[in-house]
């Protein structure tokens, strides 16, 4: 049952081949089975088992039946739920219970999904190895010693080693795309705004997105779909129909030796199978990023932390926060204090909202049209999962890098732009350890890159589940 994707699970349930109550069951014993890895940080298996066996009645009884009838979910501790602290994975906010579900969970609910728990995560969603202070390290499936990538690692990690089928995250800048590159799953960041994202821990309105991990492109679509209300199926894409930009200098550089491999034989398996590939670059992409993703997360961090705090009523300012963080991110998130190491002025935010985010944005725009390709493809990452520990630096090819480079570099340009980021694993490098190859499309074709994505996995194959 553990290896069931969300839509055969889903339909083997809704046609009563399948009792909620045994799926539930399964992948909650799977959980308990991973406990090591520290997915969770609240998981209240009675709670499941009993929403599980209302499902089951409510099926017996010919009640209508959603979307996702009886599907256990994981839920990213940063998006708000009614019936499970919301602690952001910070120790002040560990008793923090909001009076009602964020959106985006009420959507799932309506449509007969279950919420099985919520997820750790980096904490305050301010880095990208999942290495919580408050909560315990979130450890990777394919090497416990190595991170998941974050922040939404505790998803990444129940889908990965199957303790559930589809998760919930959210991406500001990756926090989808890299745990989904370092544990070997599917992750759609989608277009900016396409999904509600109030009621969820924020960071900055320009960039947060809720997104869906999974390990099928079809439960990514599933989601989307009732998200948005969408249910027409994703169009049948033909290899030899797909074009597919590449732009070496800007995405390709500076890779890990082990990601370099995985990645170009990967993409010489879709050129095989029918793919063209067309080498374009994306006029000005490091300076228009460099002056428009940090400035606006960084001027737009504590003021929507402070705005989140009073909101929701946590009985807890930002100052009582700040005391509490972990010393891992206590320098990041003090440095965005006003007068701050990190602080941006009123007058350079508004040029990087209003000048160089809208400036990236057409430039990617430019590319597409003279491309006519689909989606610009480039690795994830510039590595595979480093050890649990190394937050600054990295070594990459005998150079030392920082570790913030080595995660960002690459997909910080899509998501400054608010463009669909779709992430599949590539392969596996020669320690075991998974390699993600990116997607991004223009703004706004999430279902056709969902569309593309289901041709792209069939091709480039899905990696074996790890052992825990």
């Amino acid at each position: 049952m553990i290896e069931l994707s969300a839509v055969e699970a889903v339909a083997r349930m809704r046609r009563g081949e399948l009792k909620a109550e045994d799926y539930a069951g399964a992948l909650l014993a799977r959980a308990e089975v991973g406990r090591r890895l520290n997915a969770f940080i609240s998981i209240s298996p009675g709670e499941v088992m009993e929403a599980a066996r209302a499902a089951d009645r409510r099926r017996a009884a010919g009640g209508e039946l959603g979307a996702l009838h009886g599907l256990p979910i994981p839920i990213k501790d940063s998006v708000n739920t009614a019936d499970h602290p919301t602690t952001s994975g910070t120790a002040a906010l560990r008793g923090f219970r909001p009076r009602e579900d964020a959106p985006v969970v009420r959507a799932l609910r309506a449509a007969g999904g279950l919420v099985m728990g919520k997820t750790n995560l980096q904490e305050m969603s301010l880095g990208y190895t999942c290495n919580n202070m408050a909560f315990g390290a979130v450890r990777n499936p394919y090497d416990p010693t190595r991170i998941p990538g974050g922040s939404s690692g505790g998803t990444a990690v129940a889908v990965a080693a199957r303790m559930a089928p589809l998760g919930v995250a959210e991406d500001t800048c990756g926090s989808i795309r890299v745990p989904a590159a370092l544990c070997g799953i599917a992750g759609l960041r989608p277009t900016t705004h396409r999904y509600p994202s109030a009621g969820v821990m924020p960071l900055t309105p320009l960039f947060d997105a809720v997104g869906p991990l999974a390990r099928e492109v079809a439960d990514l679509s599933l989601f989307d779909s009732v998200m948005v209300g969408d249910f027409t199926p994703l169009a049948a894409v033909r290899p030899d129909a797909v074009r597919l930009a590449v732009s070496p200098t800007q995405y390709f550089a500076g890779l890990h030796p082990e990601v370099a491999r995985v990645a170009n034989e990967a993409m010489e398996r879709l050129a095989e199978a029918g793919v063209a590939f067309v080498e374009a670059e994306v006029e000005d992409l490091t300076a228009h990023v460099d002056a428009a993703n940090y400035p606006i997360i960084c001027h737009d961090t504590v003021r929507m932390i402070k705005g989140y705090l009073r909101e929701f009523e946590t009985g807890v300012t930002f100052e009582q926060l700040l005391a509490m963080v972990g010393e891992n991110i206590r320098d990041s998130l003090e440095a965005r204090v006003p007068g701050g190491r990190l602080w941006v002025s009123d007058e350079a935010y508004a040029a990087a909202r209003d000048v160089h985010r809208p400036a990236l944005q057409e430039a990617f725009a430019r590319c597409f049209r003279a491309t006519g390709a689909s989606a610009i493809v480039y690795p994830t990452t510039l590595m595979p999962a480093p050890p649990i520990g190394q937050e600054l630096e990295v070594e990459i090819g005998g150079k030392t890098v920082a570790f913030r480079t080595a995660m960002s570099r690459n997909i910080a340009p899509g998501s400054c732009a608010g463009l669909p980021g779709l992430v599949l694993c590539a392969g596996l490098t020669r320690d075991g350890l998974p390699v993600g190859l990116e997607f991004d499309g223009p703004a706004g074709t999430d279902r056709d890159l969902l569309a593309l994505g289901q041709t792209l996995e069939r091709i480039l194959g899905r990696p074996p589940a790890p052992r825990i």
